[in-house]
């Protein structure tokens, strides 16, 4: 064989072996044994729900014995008819409460209640707490309407994810966006997060075990999980043609080289 097609496989070679993805670096947790979750668990805190945020929206219904007594505290029932028939259909609203900037809501009769930082059962106690005084053994049931996350990047399904009962891991959610594709960077997911309207940061590195010790392991409402693309991804992207250009032009320029120098010596 000439040592011009050589040079010619081994360029080939090397470049196919450029861009290959290894399987240590497309393996989650690479670094967990059966006895990491003994070391891990001493430290290991569960967030069963996040924290009530500014923006959020709540959904808060008071109820009692007495049902007249709450009907000042709770929104208006919508009443409607179908239409050619008598028969008077009532359904319950929505008990919708925006979270304001300042952290506080306007419910009926009771004012400007600051709920920011609160988990629900905090906010139920809260308002039960101001009926005492005006109804008996008052109910007050709290729900975070639709808290959700944002999954993007080299997933297979980008977009929002919600959060069952408000609560949420990363793995999760990286599941529930169908995983990541294989251009996606293990050693290197972005979590971004507001707390207190300033902007957190955090890279986590899903084939470590310190993932689940992470203060962004549990999610919070709105975090914008991003997973960023690997160096073969990047070639095969807008790249691609400049990428496979230069290749055949280094080929090239080494074919000619090796003739010359095999003419010259002869």
């Amino acid at each position: 064989m000439s040592r011009s097609r050589i040079y010619i496989i081994l360029l080939s070679v090397a470049c196919l072996w450029c861009g290959c993805v290894t399987q240590k670096k497309m393996t989650y947790l690479t670094s967990v044994e059966p006895s990491t979750a003994d070391s891990l668990n001493p430290q290991f805190e569960r967030q069963v729900e996040p924290r009530i945020k500014a923006g959020d929206a709540l959904s808060i219904t008071v109820s009692a014995l007495d049902a007249e007594a709450v009907v000042p505290y709770n929104l208006p029932t919508t009443v409607y008819s179908s239409p050619g028939s008598s028969t008077v259909n009532t359904t319950p609203s929505l008990q919708n409460y925006m979270v304001d900037a300042e952290g506080n809501i306007e419910f009926p009769l009771l004012g400007t209640l600051h709920v920011e930082g609160l988990l629900r059962s905090e906010v139920a106690d809260l308002v039960r707490d101001r009926l005492q005084a005006q109804i008996v053994n008052p109910t007050v049931n709290v729900q975070l309407l639709s808290p959700t996350v944002v999954v993007m990047g080299e997933v297979n399904r980008p977009g929002r994810q919600s959060m069952p009962n408000g609560r949420l891991t990363l793995l999760e959610a990286l599941g529930a966006a169908g995983d990541l594709t294989i251009y996606g960077r293990r050693d290197n997911v972005l979590v971004t997060r507001e707390t207190d309207g300033k902007l957190e940061f955090a890279r986590i590195d899903l084939t470590s075990s310190d993932l689940f010790t992470s203060p962004y392991y549990y999610l919070q409402q709105n975090d914008v999980i991003y997973v960023s693309p690997n160096k073969v991804r990047a070639i095969n992207s807008t790249n691609l043609g400049l990428w496979l250009s230069m290749v055949s032009t280094v080929a090239s320029a080494a074919t000619v080289i090796v003739t010359v120098v095999n003419t010259t010596k002869k």
